[in-house]
């Protein structure tokens, strides 16, 4: 029988998700000697190692792998428990853990803002990163619900819940010369410096598969990790590049980018709230699904930028 407290659990398995105890100690807000302390005792409690160092970084033994799979299941359980104690008693409430893609973050928090006012009882927990990312704990099942547009290639083992539609548009400083133009050939875009987003990003991979619809290949000039470093550069004059519009509302409104009118470009997507088949969703998550697809937050935000413009 293994003796290890809930702690020790919880801590173990920040250790191992992280692969450092420096972060796993940040995250539950306690020092890294206290961290490594009770990882420790566990270790001597279950007579068997659970991390190696090799070099600088650390790696999950045999032993770290099978326990880690068990916190999983029994965090797990524990959570489901708690969304049933809600649903007892009739309460939207509790843990919302979501994973969203990083323009995702341009909109959602509009979501969340809205359904928190109406659940003021559920705990939200939001976390950015690119699709990559947003796969990778998924894979994992990190949380309750992943925001992606673009969907894993497999989607056998994902529910998916289309809720908004979006676009994807060229745009460059309303100081380019591109910027007045009309009907601009795509092939036109070679000959301006490209800002893109990192290998992994869904704009990014939305991008390539334009170019190679028009058998146009556009290199690079600049590679860049978020939306926002893509338009302080456009700003700045630096080039052109491509976002989706749920990113560019301010700096369209205050007047410093412009939309290029590139001939024969249409890129509509749709954002999506995805989680693993069969997954027991607790109350919360199921209602703010049914909150994404059905609620004009944004429609009534922009009513309001309107007004306030006017």
């Amino acid at each position: 029988m293994i003796h290890a407290t809930f702690q020790q659990l919880r801590l173990f398995e920040a250790v191992a998700r992280n692969s450092s105890f420096t972060r796993a100690a940040e995250e539950v807000h306690l020092s890294q000697p206290a961290v490594s302390i009770q990882i420790k005792r566990l270790e001597e409690q279950l007579g068997s190692d659970l991390f190696e160092q090799i070099g600088k970084r650390i790696y999950r033994t045999a032993a770290g792998d099978a326990l880690l799979e068990a916190c999983r299941d029994v965090f797990g359980r524990l959570a489901a428990f708690e969304d049933v104690i809600d649903e007892l008693r009739g309460e939207v409430a509790g843990p919302l853990r979501i994973a969203v893609a990083t323009t995702a973050k341009y909109f959602l928090p509009d979501f969340l803002g809205a359904f928190m006012r109406l659940h003021p009882k559920v705990e939200p927990h939001l976390k950015v990163t690119n699709r990559a990312g947003v796969l990778a704990r998924m894979e994992d099942n990190v949380d309750d619900l992943y925001i992606l547009s673009s969907l894993p290639e497999n989607t056998d083992g994902v529910e998916v819940h289309a809720f908004l539609d979006d676009e994807l548009v060229m745009f460059a400083s309303v100081e380019h010369p591109l910027a007045r133009e009309k009907n601009i050939p795509f092939e036109r875009l070679a000959e301006e410096p490209l800002l893109m987003r990192e290998p992994g990003s869904g704009i990014r991979m939305s991008l390539e598969a334009i170019m190679k619809e028009k058998g146009v290949m556009i290199p690079a000039y600049l590679e860049l990790g978020s939306g926002e470093a893509i338009k302080q550069g456009v700003m700045a004059g630096i080039g052109i590049g491509m976002l989706s519009t749920h990113s560019l509302n301010l700096e369209l409104d205050t007047g410093r980018i412009a939309i290029l009118d590139v001939k024969d470009m249409e890129l509509r997507r749709q954002w999506h709230a995805v989680h693993l088949r069969g997954k027991q969703l607790g109350l919360a998550a199921q209602k703010f699904i049914d909150f994404l697809q059905t609620s004009d937050v944004l429609k009534l935000k922009r009513q309001k930028w309107k007004t306030a413009g006017s």
